[in-house]
């Protein structure tokens, strides 16, 4: 299946080839083994590890997620919240869709903590794309909860949570996606 970013504008931005993994209360799960995709316009990468993704169910009145958390194992971030808008499923039951808004949160166990990360694309962007001014209140504010949630490690942004998930990604034993990648 596809993850698949686009820009506030329809522009495309990043691809993710990922296997679905199930759901819980916290909405479903998808995971990327090492050696899969990551792409956008420009550049790639295969993934260096595993990592899992969260599609959270729609918000109240909305048509989407406005946010989307990553955990990889074994990497030196453990946690990266894309904030988002419309995050959802489409008609194709193999595609989840959504528009990146910039701003991350993100937790590292190397020593750095954790931070809300982007702010200067965050400032560029709403200016460059125009998001509506009660989109820009609505996500800064959704960024400081989620940076306060996730420095508490409240579910689903704790470790057994993820974890759970993770292993059943490894339990899978996906390869890498392709031949003759890592």
């Amino acid at each position: 299946m596809i993850v698949q970013w686009r820009k506030w504008d329809g522009s495309p931005h990043w691809r993710h080839e990922c296997v679905y993994l199930g759901a819980d209360d916290w909405g479903d799960w998808v995971g990327q083994p090492q050696g899969w995709l990551a792409s956008r316009p420009a550049a790639s990468f295969r993934a260096a590890g595993p990592n899992v993704l969260l599609i959270p169910p729609a918000e109240p009145g909305s048509d989407g997620a406005l946010y989307a958390p990553s955990v990889n194992r074994d990497h030196p971030v453990r946690v990266y919240i894309d904030l988002g808008w419309d995050i959802s499923w489409s008609e194709d039951p193999l595609l989840v869709t959504g528009i990146d808004m910039d701003l991350d949160v993100v937790r590292a166990v190397d020593g750095r903590g954790t931070w809300v990360d982007d702010r200067d694309e965050w400032e560029d962007h709403r200016v460059q794309y125009g998001y509506p001014p009660e989109v820009v209140a609505q996500l800064e504010a959704l960024a400081l909860d989620l940076e306060s949630r996730v420095l508490d490690q409240l579910p689903p942004f704790d470790d057994a949570v993820p974890d759970q998930w993770l292993d059943r990604l490894a339990a899978y034993g996906f390869g890498p996606r392709w031949p003759g990648t890592p």
